[in-house]
This record gives C-alpha cells, sequence and structure tokens, in this order.
C-alpha cells in the first residue's frame, strides 16, 4: 500500500489508492468535480488500463510495475498564456528525481518526455481547466518506468534497466513528491528565469541540427530553444520558427 509523504508539505498528504482504473488523469476530473479535493492529492493504480499520453497516444504500463498516477494542482496563480511553466517545473521535478537515483545525464525531448540514455523513462500529461484570467485547477498525470524490463517499443527504457536494479514502487513515490513540491514551489514564487534556465539546458538536441516532420515533408533545422507560450523555436532555412506539439515531430 502506498503511504503518505513524509517529506512533504502538501503534496500526497492526500493519497488516493485504486488498484486498476482506465486512466487517473480521468479519475482525477472525476474526483475533483465531486468533492474538490486538496491541492497536491495523488490519484495512484497499479494498473492504468486506458492511459493517455501526448498526442492522443496512448500509455502502456505493465501492472505493479511502474509508478502511473496523478497529481491535482490550483496554479490559480498563473495565467493561461502561462501555462506552459507548470509543464517546466513538472518536467524538471522528474528530471531532479532521476538524476538523483540513476546518477545519469537526463535531458527533456519537447515538450515533457524525459530521457535516460536517449531513451524515455517518463511521459506526461497535464490537463489544466481554464478560468478567464488563470488556471482553475491542473490534473499532472506522470507515467514512470520503474521496474519494467520489456517494452512494445525499443525507444522505451525503466529506472530497472538503466540501473541494473529494482526499486520499491512506494518508496520512490515519496521522493517524487518532494520533488514535485521543491519545483512546484519555485513555480508559485516566481521564480521562471532559474525554471526556464533549467530546462533549457536539460533540452534534449539544443544548438543541433535535428530531423524533423511537419506532416508533408521531412526537414533539418536546429533547435533554438522554447517560446513563453511553450512552443519550439527552430532555425530553419528561411529563418527561426516556431512550432506547436501539433505541427511538428522529431524523426529520429
Amino acid at each position: 500500500m502506498y503511504k503518505i509523504p513524509a517529506n512533504t508539505l502538501f503534496m500526497g498528504k492526500n493519497l488516493v489508492y485504486v488498484p486498476e482504473c482506465h486512466s487517473t488523469n480521468s479519475l482525477a476530473s472525476d474526483l475533483f468535480q465531486r468533492t474538490s479535493p486538496s491541492e497536491g492529492t495523488i490519484i495512484i493504480t497499479d494498473n492504468q488500463v486506458k492511459g493517455r499520453g501526448q498526442r492522443g497516444n496512448e500509455w502502456f504500463s505493465q501492472p505493479k510495475m511502474n509508478l502511473t498516477f496523478s497529481v491535482i494542482l490550483r496554479p490559480t496563480f498563473l495565467r493561461p498564456s502561462d501555462q506552459f511553466n507548470l509543464t517546466i517545473a513538472i518536467s524538471l521535478a522528474i528530471r531532479d528525481f532521476l538524476t538523483h537515483r540513476l546518477d545519469k545525464e537526463v535531458k527533456i525531448k519537447w515538450p515533457n518526455d524525459i530521457l535516460v540514455n536517449n531513451k524515455k523513462l517518463c511521459g506526461i500529461l497535464i490537463e489544466n481547466s481554464l478560468a478567464r484570467d488563470s488556471i482553475q485547477y491542473s490534473i499532472v498525470g506522470i507515467g514512470l518506468n520503474v521496474n519494467q524490463d520489456s517494452f512494445v517499443v525499443t525507444s522505451a527504457s525503466s529506472m530497472k534497466v538503466i540501473a541494473g536494479q529494482s526499486f520499491i514502487l512506494t518508496d520512490e513515490l515519496s521522493l517524487l513528491a518532494g520533488f514535485l513540491e521543491q519545483r512546484y514551489f519555485q513555480l508559485r514564487s516566481g521564480k521562471l528565469d532559474v525554471l526556464r534556465k533549467d530546462y533549457l539546458n536539460s533540452l534534449y538536441g539544443i544548438g543541433e541540427l535535428r530531423k524533423f516532420n511537419n506532416g508533408t515533408v521531412d526537414w533539418f533545422g536546429r533547435i533554438e530553444g522554447v517560446n513563453t507560450q511553450g512552443k519550439l523555436l527552430i532555425q530553419a532555412a528561411d529563418g527561426i520558427k516556431s512550432f506547436d506539439l501539433k505541427e511538428i515531430r522529431f524523426v529520429e
């Protein structure tokens, strides 16, 4: 059974465990509508059968092997136009955690895939409910490959594969909750320059020539960074262009 983290002020102090569910993000949204739970509430399951990822993809996870959970946050201090800053904070928290646990270089592949040794260990799906001038609440879905050692795609890996050892899921959740809280406090206190600098320093492929596809053709460009709206900035043949998630994808 998962335990309430002892190293946090609010993150995970309300912890909801279900043995199995379709999607922890969907469950968190339903819980918010029915009970309006406290900020930092974590909804976690051993078996997420219909996990959702970016671009409408599914997130596959073997039962009882990984961390599949969602966090309910209330970043009402953020304007809708600044919502990518939450993505930055969450991505960095997971990067911090994996750097600490694996002692390896961890990269963030835009916008928020977490890579170690060029393999994806973690996916993040953040769903925001927007009011007129602020974010009403956010549901942060995290799928972290911990003890899984076989995958349906060659681009995935896990903490166990990287480290050569198994991990205790309850302990890793408690530790990760602390890193999530630290970066969220930075966001809440307005330390955006620190967050953006750390994000760009960890950005996969920054300053490098990479192949992309815009839905029609493959082309090469150099990654220059990310703008304040979270769009990827790429130096193309005809100048620096900005792209959102639906407009471009990496070609490996």
